[in-house]
């Protein structure tokens, strides 16, 4: 959206939450010039990261980008309990009214709306002690029907949408690696969304992901911001630093010693297939990068059993489960980040969080292990996630 609107629009909505909730202040002192403050810093702040992204400073460019993205995160949030307080205050006086009962509305409508910034202001603290922290570890057993004895216990350590870019930098991304790199996994899946901004831009702060360590590597598939920052160059780059970045395509992974096998199913037994699709929405940015969860499996030995899928949005599995895969590896939906925003995400995707069941495969979809736009989780902590392979 073009800036002017995007202004136009925002500063709307700052006078509409200034007209419901001002007036109803007046009975507070201090309250209602404190709130009239913070809109009007609020809307000045917001379009700040749109400015930096045309300032050729760089250090000031990512002062605006903080100060807009976290006024951004606050102005959510704000934005949302002042609906909310207007429909409670609607239903209270529905209520009332078909009752006969006397509802002190003057009281209702001055602590409710002392009530809605107090609100905003917490859970936008809180969410962005929980952005800036370490992602924990969530650990996940996966039980596969007929799973090989070879791979049960088979661990991948899954980082996914850390989204590398205005407010995520380098140390950041050091204590992810440090965190993976303790678990001991037998593979790292990254499922896409790593990045907002371009090579040049972020190559610095992405250079620790090449200290990643498991025993089979780290595997790499697109997400939508990849296209939107230049897809073709951070492909190059992710395979400089040497991550492995599939392209609907898969490996096989021999994952014991088969030294002294006398058949291609002793070989192939103990085998993992690991595919890995591009972004659901890839084709339109570049028709060759069409998403083909089918067309991964080109070729893929008959002899290996169990299939495992990266694919970053979720809405693969459908394709997925039909193509024979038994676990899809998604990211995408953030786990909503912050309320409410986790009531929308089935509006476009089968999952939101955790492990799902589709026909006969699983999906995992994590919630993120960084996050976007304003710093600030609420209700969807990020994760490191490490999920077991096991047999059912």
């Amino acid at each position: 959206m073009p800036l002017r609107p995007l202004v136009l629009l925002t500063t709307l909505l700052h006078a509409y939450i200034g007209l419901r909730l001002l007036p109803a202040l007046a009975g507070l002192p201090l309250a209602g010039p404190l709130l009239g403050l913070a809109l009007l810093v609020s809307a000045v702040t917001m379009p700040l990261p749109f400015v930096g992204m045309r300032s050729r400073r760089r250090q000031f460019a990512d002062v605006w980008k903080w100060i807009g993205l976290i006024s951004m995160g606050w102005f959510s949030s704000l934005l949302v309990l002042t609906v909310v307080r207007d429909a409670g205050l609607l239903l209270g006086w529905l209520g009332a009214s078909v009752s006969g009962l006397t509802l002190d509305g003057a009281r209702w409508q001055l602590w409710s709306a002392a009530a809605v910034p107090l609100l905003a202001s917490a859970t936008s603290l809180v969410g962005l002690l929980n952005a800036r922290r370490t992602a924990g570890v969530v650990r996940i057993d996966v039980p596969i029907r007929d799973l090989p004895s070879a791979l049960s216990g088979f661990t991948i350590a899954q980082l996914s949408d850390i989204h590398v870019g205005p407010t995520i930098k380098r140390g950041y991304i050091q204590r992810i690696v440090n965190a993976v790199n303790g678990l001991g996994a037998d593979m790292i899946a990254i499922t896409g969304d790593l990045v907002d901004g371009t090579v040049a831009e972020l190559r610095d702060h992405i250079a620790p992901l090449q200290q990643l360590k498991a025993r089979h590597g780290t595997f790499v598939v697109t997400g939508n911001h990849e296209y939107y920052a230049g897809a073709h160059a951070w492909i190059d780059e992710l395979r400089r630093l040497g991550l492995r970045v599939l392209l609907n395509e898969h490996v096989v992974l021999q994952t014991r010693n088969v030294k002294g096998a006398q058949t291609d199913e002793e070989v192939l037994e103990s085998a993992l297939l690991v595919a890995g699709v591009t972004d659901y929405t890839a084709g339109h940015f570049d028709a060759a990068h069409a998403s083909d969860p089918h067309g991964a499996l080109a070729d893929a030995p008959p002899l290996v059993h169990t299939r495992v899928l990266l694919a970053h949005q979720p809405r693969s599995a459908p394709e997925a489960a039909e193509a024979g895969y038994h676990l899809q590896l998604s990211g995408h939906t953030h786990g909503g980040q912050f309320f409410p925003w986790n009531l929308f995400v089935p509006l476009q995707q089968p999952f939101t969080a955790g492990l799902h069941k589709l026909h006969e495969m699983w999906v995992y979809t994590s919630r993120g292990t960084g996050y976007w736009g304003p710093p600030k989780r609420f209700g969807a902590p990020s994760e490191i996630t490490l999920l077991r392979l096991l047999r059912a």
